[in-house]
Protein backbone atom coordinates (compact mmCIF):
# COMPACT_ATOMS: atom_id res chain seq x y z
CA UNK A 1 0.00 0.00 0.00
CA UNK A 2 0.91 3.71 -0.02
CA UNK A 3 1.44 5.77 2.94
CA UNK A 4 3.40 9.15 3.60
CA UNK A 5 6.55 8.30 6.19
CA UNK A 6 9.02 10.32 7.95
CA UNK A 7 11.85 8.60 8.53
CA UNK A 8 13.77 11.86 9.71
CA UNK A 9 12.59 15.35 11.60
CA UNK A 10 12.48 18.12 9.88
CA UNK A 11 10.78 20.77 7.62
CA UNK A 12 8.00 19.55 4.95
CA UNK A 13 10.46 18.04 2.62
CA UNK A 14 10.71 14.94 5.15
CA UNK A 15 7.21 13.63 4.01
CA UNK A 16 8.11 11.46 1.03
CA UNK A 17 5.63 8.42 -0.15
CA UNK A 18 6.52 4.81 0.42
CA UNK A 19 5.11 1.91 -0.83
CA UNK A 20 4.83 -0.33 2.71
CA UNK A 21 2.97 -3.51 3.69
CA UNK A 22 -0.83 -3.98 4.02
CA UNK A 23 -1.58 -3.73 7.36
CA UNK A 24 -3.31 -7.43 8.62
CA UNK A 25 -6.04 -6.94 10.90
CA UNK A 26 -6.40 -8.36 14.31
CA UNK A 27 -9.45 -10.31 14.98
CA UNK A 28 -11.43 -7.05 16.28
CA UNK A 29 -10.00 -5.10 13.92
CA UNK A 30 -12.10 -4.00 10.45
CA UNK A 31 -9.44 -3.44 7.32
CA UNK A 32 -10.22 -0.01 5.53
CA UNK A 33 -9.32 1.87 2.42
CA UNK A 34 -8.66 5.47 3.10
CA UNK A 35 -10.08 7.78 0.91
CA UNK A 36 -9.26 10.76 2.94
CA UNK A 37 -7.48 12.36 5.68
CA UNK A 38 -6.63 15.88 7.22
CA UNK A 39 -3.39 17.42 8.74
CA UNK A 40 -3.49 18.63 12.04
CA UNK A 41 -1.05 21.16 14.10
CA UNK A 42 -0.35 17.44 15.91
CA UNK A 43 1.30 16.75 12.64
CA UNK A 44 3.88 19.02 12.47
CA UNK A 45 4.84 18.81 15.94
CA UNK A 46 5.78 15.38 15.20
CA UNK A 47 7.30 15.88 12.25
CA UNK A 48 9.60 18.43 13.26
CA UNK A 49 10.57 16.99 16.04
CA UNK A 50 9.01 18.96 18.82
CA UNK A 51 6.70 16.14 19.58
CA UNK A 52 8.75 13.07 19.12
CA UNK A 53 7.49 10.01 17.73
CA UNK A 54 9.49 6.97 17.10
CA UNK A 55 11.21 6.76 13.44
CA UNK A 56 9.91 6.24 10.99
CA UNK A 57 6.15 7.22 10.97
CA UNK A 58 3.16 7.46 9.26
CA UNK A 59 1.52 10.94 10.75
CA UNK A 60 -2.38 11.72 10.45
CA UNK A 61 -4.98 11.78 13.44
CA UNK A 62 -7.65 10.61 11.51
CA UNK A 63 -9.35 9.28 8.32
CA UNK A 64 -12.49 8.12 6.16
CA UNK A 65 -12.80 5.50 3.95
CA UNK A 66 -14.45 2.04 2.78
CA UNK A 67 -14.51 -1.34 4.77
CA UNK A 68 -12.67 -3.88 2.94
CA UNK A 69 -13.39 -7.40 4.28
CA UNK A 70 -16.66 -7.90 6.27
CA UNK A 71 -16.16 -8.80 9.99
CA UNK A 72 -17.34 -7.28 13.13
CA UNK A 73 -20.04 -6.38 12.50
CA UNK A 74 -19.39 -4.46 9.34
CA UNK A 75 -20.13 -4.83 5.89
CA UNK A 76 -18.04 -4.48 3.10
CA UNK A 77 -18.40 -1.36 1.04
CA UNK A 78 -19.75 0.33 4.18
CA UNK A 79 -18.22 4.09 4.23
CA UNK A 80 -16.54 5.00 8.06
CA UNK A 81 -15.05 7.15 9.53
CA UNK A 82 -11.95 7.13 12.72
CA UNK A 83 -10.65 9.99 14.80
CA UNK A 84 -8.23 7.50 16.18
CA UNK A 85 -6.21 6.86 13.09
CA UNK A 86 -2.72 7.23 14.62
CA UNK A 87 -3.57 4.49 16.75
CA UNK A 88 -4.56 2.05 14.38
CA UNK A 89 -2.48 -1.01 12.75
CA UNK A 90 -0.50 0.58 9.45
CA UNK A 91 0.57 3.65 10.78
CA UNK A 92 -1.76 6.80 10.95
CA UNK A 93 -4.34 8.75 8.37
CA UNK A 94 -1.84 8.99 5.83
CA UNK A 95 -1.66 5.82 4.68
CA UNK A 96 -3.97 4.66 2.06
CA UNK A 97 -5.05 1.26 4.32
CA UNK A 98 -5.60 0.98 8.36
CA UNK A 99 -6.62 -1.84 10.33
CA UNK A 100 -8.77 -0.10 12.76
CA UNK A 101 -10.45 -1.55 16.05
CA UNK A 102 -14.32 -1.80 14.79
CA UNK A 103 -15.31 0.01 18.19
CA UNK A 104 -13.45 3.58 16.82
CA UNK A 105 -15.26 3.85 13.60
CA UNK A 106 -18.23 5.79 13.40
CA UNK A 107 -20.97 5.40 9.90
CA UNK A 108 -20.78 7.80 7.53
CA UNK A 109 -24.55 8.76 6.39
CA UNK A 110 -25.55 9.18 2.94
CA UNK A 111 -25.33 12.80 1.64
CA UNK A 112 -22.06 12.87 3.57
CA UNK A 113 -18.71 13.06 1.47
CA UNK A 114 -15.53 11.57 2.74
CA UNK A 115 -13.65 14.69 2.64
CA UNK A 116 -16.86 16.23 4.72
CA UNK A 117 -16.65 12.93 7.39
CA UNK A 118 -12.63 13.81 8.04
CA UNK A 119 -13.18 17.66 7.88
CA UNK A 120 -16.01 17.29 11.18
CA UNK A 121 -13.57 14.17 12.19
CA UNK A 122 -11.39 14.77 15.56
CA UNK A 123 -12.23 18.25 15.11
CA UNK A 124 -15.97 17.72 15.90
CA UNK A 125 -15.48 15.33 18.28
CA UNK A 126 -13.03 17.51 20.89
CA UNK A 127 -15.55 20.26 20.14
CA UNK A 128 -18.87 18.07 21.56
CA UNK A 129 -16.83 16.73 24.03
CA UNK A 130 -15.74 20.42 25.10
CA UNK A 131 -18.86 22.01 24.85
CA UNK A 132 -21.55 18.83 26.25
CA UNK A 133 -19.32 15.99 27.78
CA UNK A 134 -17.19 18.54 29.96
CA UNK A 135 -19.13 21.62 29.38
CA UNK A 136 -22.36 20.96 30.33
CA UNK A 137 -23.81 23.50 27.60
CA UNK A 138 -27.23 24.10 28.55
CA UNK A 139 -29.67 26.31 25.65
CA UNK A 140 -29.46 29.71 26.16
CA UNK A 141 -26.37 30.06 27.87
CA UNK A 142 -23.63 32.26 26.49
CA UNK A 143 -20.40 30.44 25.35
CA UNK A 144 -17.00 32.10 24.34
CA UNK A 145 -15.37 30.32 22.02
CA UNK A 146 -12.11 31.19 20.96
CA UNK A 147 -10.31 31.03 17.59
CA UNK A 148 -13.34 30.77 15.52
CA UNK A 149 -11.58 30.01 12.33
CA UNK A 150 -10.18 27.10 13.84
CA UNK A 151 -11.34 23.89 12.87
CA UNK A 152 -11.99 22.89 16.48
CA UNK A 153 -13.70 26.46 16.92
CA UNK A 154 -15.83 26.89 13.65
CA UNK A 155 -17.25 22.99 14.38
CA UNK A 156 -18.16 24.59 17.71
CA UNK A 157 -19.60 27.45 16.95
CA UNK A 158 -22.44 25.39 14.79
CA UNK A 159 -22.94 23.11 17.55
CA UNK A 160 -23.06 25.47 20.45
CA UNK A 161 -25.96 26.98 18.34
CA UNK A 162 -27.69 24.08 17.34
CA UNK A 163 -27.74 23.87 20.86
CA UNK A 164 -29.28 26.53 21.85
CA UNK A 165 -26.88 29.00 22.87
CA UNK A 166 -25.41 32.09 21.98
CA UNK A 167 -22.23 32.27 20.70
CA UNK A 168 -19.48 34.53 21.22
CA UNK A 169 -16.12 34.22 18.88
CA UNK A 170 -12.70 35.44 18.09
CA UNK A 171 -11.58 36.68 15.10
CA UNK A 172 -8.59 38.66 13.74
CA UNK A 173 -9.80 40.16 10.70
CA UNK A 174 -13.50 41.56 9.87
CA UNK A 175 -13.62 39.10 6.39
CA UNK A 176 -13.11 36.09 9.23
CA UNK A 177 -15.57 37.37 11.35
CA UNK A 178 -18.23 37.66 8.66
CA UNK A 179 -17.75 34.09 7.91
CA UNK A 180 -18.09 33.67 11.37
CA UNK A 181 -21.24 35.30 11.66
CA UNK A 182 -22.61 33.13 8.90
CA UNK A 183 -21.95 30.03 10.85
CA UNK A 184 -24.12 31.11 13.99
CA UNK A 185 -21.87 33.40 16.09
CA UNK A 186 -24.40 36.16 17.33
CA UNK A 187 -21.09 38.36 18.05
CA UNK A 188 -17.35 38.68 16.47
CA UNK A 189 -14.87 40.29 18.79
CA UNK A 190 -11.45 41.70 16.89
CA UNK A 191 -8.76 40.24 19.74
CA UNK A 192 -6.22 41.99 18.00
CA UNK A 193 -8.18 45.34 18.59
CA UNK A 194 -9.94 44.56 21.77
CA UNK A 195 -9.39 42.75 25.35
CA UNK A 196 -12.24 40.13 24.74
CA UNK A 197 -12.29 39.90 28.77
CA UNK A 198 -13.02 43.05 28.79
CA UNK A 199 -15.88 43.11 26.47
CA UNK A 200 -17.69 40.45 28.11
CA UNK A 201 -17.52 41.80 31.53
CA UNK A 202 -19.34 44.63 30.60
CA UNK A 203 -22.01 42.50 29.62
CA UNK A 204 -22.57 40.23 32.10
CA UNK A 205 -20.43 37.24 31.35
CA UNK A 206 -20.54 33.98 29.65
CA UNK A 207 -21.23 30.69 31.30
CA UNK A 208 -18.86 28.42 29.16
CA UNK A 209 -15.36 29.07 27.93
CA UNK A 210 -13.49 26.97 25.70
CA UNK A 211 -10.13 27.83 25.76
CA UNK A 212 -8.10 27.15 22.62
CA UNK A 213 -5.20 29.59 22.94
CA UNK A 214 -4.41 28.85 26.64
CA UNK A 215 -2.12 32.07 26.70
CA UNK A 216 -5.18 33.84 26.60
CA UNK A 217 -6.72 32.15 29.86
CA UNK A 218 -6.25 35.59 32.13
CA UNK A 219 -9.13 37.28 29.64
CA UNK A 220 -11.03 33.73 29.70
CA UNK A 221 -11.56 34.22 33.79
CA UNK A 222 -12.26 37.83 33.30
CA UNK A 223 -14.87 36.85 30.16
CA UNK A 224 -16.85 34.40 32.71
CA UNK A 225 -19.63 34.87 35.04
CA UNK A 226 -19.42 33.98 38.34
CA UNK A 227 -19.58 30.32 38.35
CA UNK A 228 -18.84 29.88 35.14
CA UNK A 229 -16.42 27.09 33.81
CA UNK A 230 -13.65 27.26 30.90
CA UNK A 231 -12.43 24.04 29.35
CA UNK A 232 -9.15 24.02 28.28
CA UNK A 233 -8.75 22.69 24.95
CA UNK A 234 -5.99 24.17 22.63
CA UNK A 235 -2.34 26.08 23.38
CA UNK A 236 -2.27 27.77 19.87
CA UNK A 237 -0.76 31.16 21.79
CA UNK A 238 1.55 29.01 23.38
CA UNK A 239 1.53 26.73 26.55
CA UNK A 240 2.23 29.16 29.60
CA UNK A 241 -0.65 32.55 30.97
CA UNK A 242 -0.13 34.58 33.65
CA UNK A 243 -3.45 34.49 35.62
CA UNK A 244 -4.56 37.27 38.21
CA UNK A 245 -5.56 34.04 41.05
CA UNK A 246 -7.89 37.03 42.94
CA UNK A 247 -10.36 37.04 39.86
CA UNK A 248 -10.26 33.25 39.41
CA UNK A 249 -11.41 32.84 43.35
CA UNK A 250 -13.70 35.55 43.37
CA UNK A 251 -15.58 34.45 41.26
CA UNK A 252 -15.37 30.76 41.34
CA UNK A 253 -14.44 29.78 38.09
CA UNK A 254 -14.06 26.21 37.16
CA UNK A 255 -11.08 25.95 34.79
CA UNK A 256 -10.80 22.15 33.45
CA UNK A 257 -8.17 20.75 31.44
CA UNK A 258 -9.82 18.74 28.46
CA UNK A 259 -7.03 18.60 25.40
CA UNK A 260 -7.42 16.49 22.53
CA UNK A 261 -10.82 14.78 23.02
CA UNK A 262 -12.54 11.88 22.05
CA UNK A 263 -16.60 12.10 22.78
CA UNK A 264 -18.56 8.92 22.04
CA UNK A 265 -18.81 7.10 18.58
CA UNK A 266 -22.52 7.70 19.23
CA UNK A 267 -21.93 10.96 19.47
CA UNK A 268 -19.62 11.19 15.89
CA UNK A 269 -22.28 10.11 14.28
CA UNK A 270 -25.02 12.43 15.42
CA UNK A 271 -22.39 14.79 14.42
CA UNK A 272 -22.21 13.61 10.91
CA UNK A 273 -25.76 13.11 10.64
CA UNK A 274 -26.29 16.74 11.21
CA UNK A 275 -23.74 17.27 8.35
CA UNK A 276 -26.04 15.29 6.34
CA UNK A 277 -28.92 17.16 6.83
CA UNK A 278 -27.43 20.36 6.51
CA UNK A 279 -28.12 21.50 9.96
CA UNK A 280 -24.09 21.93 10.44
CA UNK A 281 -21.55 22.31 7.83
CA UNK A 282 -17.31 21.36 8.02
CA UNK A 283 -15.02 24.44 7.14
CA UNK A 284 -13.01 23.34 4.36
CA UNK A 285 -10.11 25.23 3.03
CA UNK A 286 -8.20 23.03 0.75
CA UNK A 287 -8.28 19.84 -0.71
CA UNK A 288 -5.14 18.07 -1.67
CA UNK A 289 -4.39 14.72 -2.96
CA UNK A 290 -1.92 12.95 -0.26
CA UNK A 291 1.19 13.23 -2.42
CA UNK A 292 1.27 16.61 -1.93
CA UNK A 293 1.50 16.68 2.15
CA UNK A 294 4.27 18.64 2.31
CA UNK A 295 2.32 21.60 0.38
CA UNK A 296 -0.54 20.92 3.13
CA UNK A 297 2.27 21.40 5.96
CA UNK A 298 3.52 24.50 4.31
CA UNK A 299 -0.10 25.74 4.49
CA UNK A 300 -1.12 24.74 8.20
CA UNK A 301 2.11 26.65 8.96
CA UNK A 302 1.50 29.72 7.25
CA UNK A 303 -1.33 30.32 9.35
CA UNK A 304 -3.48 31.04 5.97
CA UNK A 305 -6.03 28.81 5.88
CA UNK A 306 -9.72 28.91 7.40
CA UNK A 307 -10.69 25.68 8.37
CA UNK A 308 -9.06 22.39 7.71
CA UNK A 309 -7.00 20.76 4.83
CA UNK A 310 -7.75 17.76 3.61
CA UNK A 311 -5.38 15.11 1.84
CA UNK A 312 -7.23 12.78 -0.37
CA UNK A 313 -6.27 9.23 -1.93
CA UNK A 314 -6.88 8.61 -5.58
Amino acid sequence: MKAVQVSQFGGPEVLQIQEVADPSPAPNEVLIEVKATTVNRLDLFQRDGSRPVKLPFTPGLEAAGVVLQEGNGFRAGERVLTTRASQARGGGGYASRLAVPAADLARIPEGVSFEQAVAAGLASSTAWGSLFDLGHLQSGERVLIWAGSSGVGSIAIQLARHAGARVITTASSEERANALRQLGAEEVINHRQQNVGKVLQETGGVQLVIELVSATLQESIEAAAADGRIILIGNLGGKEATVDTQAWRLKRVSVIGGGQLHTSIANEEKVLQLIAEKAIQPLIAHVLPVEQAAKAHRLLESGEPQGKIVLTFA
